[in-house]
């Protein structure tokens, strides 16, 4: 797969670099897959201005798909992603124009950088109307497993990694590996 890389300057977070992902529905199943059988090392939700969802799941969820709409259920309750065409209930379909905004269309892996160096790492995913569905953030090597700041541990890149390689047919970066420190966006 290919990917379009592109360096944004993102208005109170910073220099952010993506690289833009497909957004057919099995790629995006496929993905969605791939990040949460490491369930336990990544944070998610939503992030936007004036809000910040970190989420931690309590186990391996169960991804399951209807019309178009991906389901995590973790068990005491789940999500719902819209990755795929929704057409609605037969008995109450969904209008024609609300179905064209709800899939993903737009996928895409991010590094933050400050002073050149990436800081954190991530997936997002945003519908139509350029709404954010979910961001993933995935392990950072300059924070441990209790999101406390700690030494480099460069092995905490490795889902990273695994990514760029699987969806954008991408080796290791040494450039990932050249930060001094984790800084919020």
């Amino acid at each position: 797969m290919s990917s379009t890389r592109r360096l944004v300057d993102e208005p109170g977070n910073g220099l952010v670099e993506i690289f833009s992902l497909p957004t057919e529905e099995t790629t995006l199943l496929h993905l969605l897959k791939e990040v949460f059988v490491h369930w336990d090392t990544v944070q998610f939700g939503p992030i936007i201005q004036g809000a910040a969802y970190e989420i931690k799941a309590p186990r391996a969820p169960r991804i399951t798909t209807l019309d178009g709409y991906a389901t995590l259920d973790f068990g005491d309750w789940h999500i719902h992603v819209c990755i795929g065409p929704t057409i609605g209930d037969p008995s109450n379909p969904t209008e024609p124009e609300v179905a064209a905004i709800r899939p993903c269309q737009r996928a895409e892996l991010y590094r933050y950088l400050r002073d050149g160096a990436p800081v954190s790492w991530g997936l997002r995913l945003f519908n139509g109307a350029e709404e954010q569905l979910i961001t993933v953030l995935l392990p950072n090597p300059f924070l441990d497993e209790s999101g406390k700041p700690c030494e480099a541990n460069w092995d905490r890149l490795s889902l990273w990694d695994h990514l760029r390689s699987e969806f954008l047919n991408l080796g290791p970066d040494p450039v990932d590996r050249t930060g001094k420190r984790f800084v919020h966006g």
